[in-house]
């Protein structure tokens, strides 16, 4: 009368172990908590403290979605925006934290549009960018190339500007044209300064935090899709190195730990303080917490390397 023991005990170690590894799964690779409250890098007070210039300031925005603000809460919350100046809802440690506080003569144009490639913001530069007068110091800051990567999500054929899905031989000329049309861009960007600027340039992020498996994006499988992504932010860091006053913001680095894998402490881009997704639902574009991020990330970079020469008449 015993020996059914061993087969039923058999039977519920086996069912806890299943609920133990389907709760494992859920937790480490399904849920992706957004968390709460400030995201992203410490922004130091000392710099806010005193005017940078009393010259014209223009901030441009040029590029896609990122510097758009597809994915915030608010506008007020865009980094673009919050660059510019708090919201009402600020966190208490960026409190006075903006360019509008240190440049009293500061205006703002954000020419970026959602959904936009690198070929359309060279036409925004081309056709658009307006030429400055020379009393006018330009802060500038870009997001290109993400679409470029991540259209049209494995749905049609790959082709230069929308080539999820491509081989690395494939978009060897892509990659090229990018290059040619970033490095245009850039030249042109500071030709409508004849008064100096400064150009902020993104590096493009990787939603699925450096491990390329795109389903966990709800994306189909793009086998070359990590050594292209990482050709288009080499094309970034080598076109940028040319202009002296060309500098990169590594978005890159700032969201590995926070895409489809944040919750797997086993990683090497795990952030034990703050475990969470920066990205909105539709995958490519940041959530709130990722644009304080952004925000954070930029005006650190601005801070770091403000050029005296933009104070001089």
């Amino acid at each position: 009368m015993q020996a059914p023991r061993k087969p039923l005990l058999a039977i519920l170690v086996s069912g806890a172990l299943l609920i133990v590894l389907a709760v494992f799964y859920v937790r480490y690779f399904i849920a992706r908590p957004i968390g709460t409250g400030p995201a992203g890098p410490d922004v130091p007070a000392a710099p806010f403290e005193a005017t940078w210039t009393d010259r014209p300031v223009v901030l441009l925005g040029i590029g896609d979605s990122v510097t758009a603000g597809l994915g915030a809460d608010s506008p007020a919350h865009t980094y673009f925006n919050r660059l510019l100046r708090p919201p009402a809802d600020e966190f208490e440690d960026m409190k006075g934290k903006c360019l509008s506080r240190v440049l009293p003569r500061l205006s703002a144009q954000n020419m970026a549009m959602s959904g936009t490639t690198s070929d359309q913001h060279l036409r925004v530069v081309e056709e658009e960018v307006e030429q400055q007068p020379a009393d006018v110091f330009g802060l500038v800051v870009m997001t290109t190339g993400g679409n470029d990567l991540i259209h049209h999500y494995g749905r049609a054929a790959p082709r230069e500007c929308a080539m999820y899905g491509a081989t690395l031989e494939q978009a060897e000329p892509w990659i090229a044209n990018f290059e040619q049309r970033l490095t245009r861009m850039l030249s042109l960007v500071s030709k409508s300064f004849p008064g100096g600027c400064q150009i902020y340039l993104a590096t493009i992020y990787d939603p699925t935090d450096g491990v390329g498996d795109a389903p966990s994006i709800y994306l189909p499988e793009w086998p070359d899709g990590l050594a292209i992504h990482a050709r288009y932010n080499q094309v970034i860091r080598r076109v940028a190195a040319k202009f002296p006053h060309v500098v990169v913001v590594d978005l890159h680095a700032a969201f590995l730990g926070h895409g489809s894998h944040c919750r797997q402490f086993w990683r090497s881009t795990y952030d034990a303080e703050d475990p969470s997704y920066w990205y909105y639902d539709n995958i490519e574009d940041p959530n709130d917490r990722g644009y304080d991020a952004i925000r954070r990330a930029f005006l650190n970079a601005i801070v770091d390397n403000w050029d005296a020469s933009a104070g001089e008449d």
